[in-house]
């Protein structure tokens, strides 16, 4: 059981984070990062790792790395940063809400805005736009540039996104993707032709080649799954809707690549010459399912794609007599 101890306090607590101590009693060994979840559960397993690479973990005063294993009779001391002043400015930006409450939003976000600030987009955000017309009411489990941000999905993808007011939902709707209970669908039109369902479970990391981007790679990588299931095939196109298991960055996109059937109009994994002239890959997120992280009230949310891709899909039916 974690416990705040007043002398760890005054040696580490600079009046901006708060530190706490756990002894390991375990007989057997433990990596930090398990451990401190298991003890530390207001906080995300990402958050912890977090607090340790930016060094604000001691093992018997001593910085470590997520990969450290306890000991029977370490002592941890966790130093939690107290939040920052949020330096992201409100902008007053249309939202297309779909759902809100005191606890969550879903948001249908448009193709072209970016989720939250980052190198080259620090503003137009849908953060931005959150802080705009949550106030000050989302949760703070991730950084300043990021509050209330659940999940993501990527610039030119349209479509439906989770975002948390408080900590405490951010911390259910976590755990939901991280057990995988919430459901995230995707259409898409993709080049090829898809004749049957399948699964791809290929690792995802940062590509050796182009660090901009990511790849299926076994090294330095993590677990990335992805169910696709044919709707509609055309002669060279094919309508899929595609189930994520995980959450991986450009998940999606490059799977349809590693299988031979790249996203129409993906700048980055897609063809190099592509029919259609379209502002972004043809990539919507039209489906999420959850249970409501304080309610427990099961929620369906769904919403149609955007123009866009609405005209492509007018157009290729028209080619096939539809």
């Amino acid at each position: 059981m974690s416990i705040f101890c007043e002398a760890l306090k005054q040696k580490y607590d600079t009046g901006n984070e708060k530190c706490f101590c756990v002894i390991f009693n375990e007989v057997h060994a433990q990596r930090i990062d398990k451990f401190l979840a298991k003890h530390f559960s207001k906080f995300t397993r990402s958050h912890l790792q977090k607090l340790i690479r930016e060094k604000n973990v001691l093992v018997n005063d001593k910085l470590v790395n997520s990969s450290r294993l306890l000991k029977m009779g370490d002592r941890v001391v966790v130093c939690v940063p107290r939040p920052k002043p949020l330096s992201v400015a409100p902008q007053e930006i249309s939202l297309d809400i779909v759902y809100e409450d005191e606890d969550i939003i879903v948001v249908n976000k448009p193709s072209g805005m970016v989720v939250h600030p980052a190198c080259g987009n620090y503003d137009g955000t849908l953060v931005n736009a959150l802080l705009n017309h949550c106030k000050e009411n989302l949760s703070g489990i991730n950084d300043v540039l990021r509050p209330g941000i659940v999940h993501r999905i990527d610039k030119d993808t349209t479509g439906l996104l989770l975002v948390a007011k408080n900590d405490k939902a951010h911390l259910g709707l976590s755990n939901q993707i991280k057990f995988r209970s919430l459901t995230r669908e995707y259409k898409a039109i993709v080049h090829g032709c898809v004749c049957e369902s399948g699964v791809v479970n290929k690792p995802i990391g940062r590509s050796s080649k182009d660090r901009k981007k990511m790849a299926v790679i076994y090294r330095n990588s993590k677990e990335a799954i992805t169910n696709f299931f044919p709707i509609e095939v055309f002669e060279k196109y094919t309508l899929v809707r595609l189930k994520l298991e995980t959450g991986r960055t450009h998940q999606i996109r490059v799977h349809m690549k590693f299988l031979g059937y790249p996203i129409v109009g993906d700048k980055t994994y897609g063809a190099k010459n592509e029919e259609f002239l379209l502002s972004g890959q043809l990539l919507h997120a039209y489906r999420l399912k959850l249970d409501h992280p304080i309610s427990g009230e099961h929620l369906e949310f769904e919403r149609d794609p955007p123009q866009e891709f609405v005209e492509v899909l007018k157009q290729l039916r028209c080619s096939v007599g539809f």
